[in-house]
């Protein structure tokens, strides 16, 4: 059985830009001159966000890629972050290996992106993992909820519903051919924070937003805090060749509109910019989607194929749903 110290062992590293990393009581870092710091939390439970035999090593990627995704909706660059884990006695004991299996997958993507971990803690206890990212943007050029204006289009990055379409197969309320189940399995496990694509949309993009509880759920905060309402064409979202065999089902249009854990990127941009949005597309080699428009008033409104408006029981994610 590793010990604590074990375990720590395998997250410490080195990192030239860190003044003080792991092993004191806190750790010292030192911004850029002329930026602001960003700072973001995930928490993820197993049984809740993760099943619990999910591969370590994705796990791990993943644990990481969702709090990116927090930083690319802000147009953020990601440089530090910090860890705790509480990690079941019986798989600490049972299974040592799953522990470097989850820092290996969580190192490879946070060297991909320069990220330092500099410091965390570890007990024992049902397994959860939480982790907070650090990162810089320009004083005053932050990408943020509260900036999206009637007129404004409303895009979307990347394609949706996969990740909530391998939930569904997972719980055995859908089946999906191998192919494809691992095509959705990658969007649940692996997914892709769009850091790039955040910072190109600083000084384009009025608002933005990821997408993490669910498309509507997520749009809705936009439109919330920036007291504007919407209208979404189902037509329009740009989803997965999976997505749309299914699309027929009501709980696969719930999956592409509400599922959560795309981790795309939701943004409005002024009409006149639309050229400049679809440059953006080609250069980065990522698909941006025109799917909507802001609108004076509140509410959000969703027109099905036929241009009608349809009402979905469910918009999102909710940890605490109402009974």
């Amino acid at each position: 059985m590793v010990s604590e110290a074990d375990i720590i062992s395998f997250f410490k590293r080195s990192d030239p830009n860190v003044v003080l990393g792991p092993g004191d009581d806190s750790a010292l870092i030192k911004p850029k001159s002329g930026m602001e710091i960003a700072v973001s939390t995930d928490m993820l439970v197993a049984g809740q966000h993760f099943f619990t035999e999910t591969d370590p090593f994705k796990l791990g990627h993943k644990a990481l890629a969702v709090n990116l995704s927090d930083m690319a909706a802000m147009g953020a660059n990601p440089r530090w972050a910090t860890m705790a884990l509480a990690l079941p006695e019986s798989l600490v004991k049972n299974d040592p290996k799953w522990i470097q299996e989850f820092a290996r997958g969580f190192f490879e993507l946070a060297n991909s992106y320069e990220v330092a971990l500099i410091g965390g803690d570890v007990t024992c206890g049902p397994l959860t993992i939480s982790i907070q990212i650090i990162g810089e943007v320009i004083i005053g050029k932050a990408l943020r909820r509260s900036g999206a204006i009637p007129g404004d289009d409303i895009w979307i990055s990347g394609k949706l519903g996969n990740a909530a379409l391998a939930i569904l197969h997972e719980k055995k309320k859908i089946k999906l051919e191998p192919n494809e189940l691992i095509e959705c399995l990658n969007s649940l496990l692996i997914p892709v924070a769009r850091v790039g694509l955040g910072q190109r949309l600083i000084g384009l993009a009025n608002s933005a937003i990821d997408i993490s509880d669910g498309l509507l759920a997520d749009l809705g905060h936009i439109l919330e805090h920036s007291n504007v309402a919407a209208t979404v064409n189902i037509s329009k979202i740009n989803c997965s060749g999976v997505i749309e065999k299914y699309l027929s089902q009501q709980h696969v249009v719930s999956c592409m509109l509400a599922g959560g854990d795309d981790y795309e990127l939701c943004f409005t941009v002024p009409r006149e910019r639309r050229s400049k949005v679809d440059k953006i597309s080609q250069e980065i080699g990522i698909p941006l989607t025109r799917i909507g428009k802001i609108n004076k008033g509140e509410g959000l409104v969703v027109l099905d194929q036929t241009e009608k408006p349809i009402t979905m029981e469910k918009t999102g994610y909710d940890h605490f749903p109402s009974t």
